[in-house]
């Protein structure tokens, strides 16, 4: 009988190399738009200091943090003020709840969407997660950091902490930043994604 378990092996080792490829390449087509960005002074926090700009400092690029969360949205969830690093106070409500694992551990974190933005062509599927991790204050920005997403059509949703971004304030106090949530506080580290910036 032919013995199919070296061909399985091999199916099974394509799709996790293809996998492992995959959060490469989207990473890094990350980094580089980041990078341009902040770079050109139409488009960057950094506006007239754009040109001074040396970089971002990266996580190395690892699929570990890159996880396809089972997504339950949030039925009849009541609108509020999300807290920022000034009294402006934007409107948002919790659109759903991802659970994932990582090293094993089982994890929360809710998922938002502003409200403001929800009313734009561009951003009626934007959905926004701010997180807060055990690397606040060493690794990364103290005020945590922000990914986005989009309305997943099922109830999985791709969450990719390789494209964790700080925000604006951590490069320029004039922004007015959200601050995550305390819900959205994670115990153990997420070493992945943008690191605390350069001085």
């Amino acid at each position: 009988m032919y013995n199919v378990y070296p061909i399985l092996l091999a199916v099974i080792f394509f799709n996790l190399s293809l996998s492992g490829q995959d959060t490469i390449q989207s990473a890094e087509e990350f980094q580089k738009e980041l990078e341009e960005d902040y770079r050109n002074p139409e488009k960057s926090p950094l506006k007239q200091r754009a040109k001074d700009f040396k970089g971002h400092a990266f996580f190395a690029i690892d699929s570990t943090y890159r996880v396809r969360a089972n997504f339950v949205r949030t039925l009849n969830a009541l609108p509020f003020q999300m807290q920022t690093t000034t009294s402006r106070t934007p409107t948002y409500e919790k659109y759903g709840e991802a659970t994932f694992e990582i090293h094993g551990e089982v994890m929360v974190l809710n998922i938002y969407q502003s409200h403001n933005l929800r009313e734009t062509a561009e951003y009626k599927d934007y959905l926004f997660l701010p997180f807060n991790d055990a690397t606040n204050g060493e690794e990364t920005y103290a005020g945590g950091r922000f990914l986005d997403l989009e309305i997943p059509e099922g109830d999985t949703i791709l969450i990719d902490f390789n494209k964790a971004y700080n925000p604006y304030c951590a490069y320029a106090k004039e922004y007015s930043c959200p601050i995550p949530p305390k819900e959205n506080t994670l115990a153990v580290k997420i070493l992945a994604g943008v690191k605390k910036p350069k001085k």
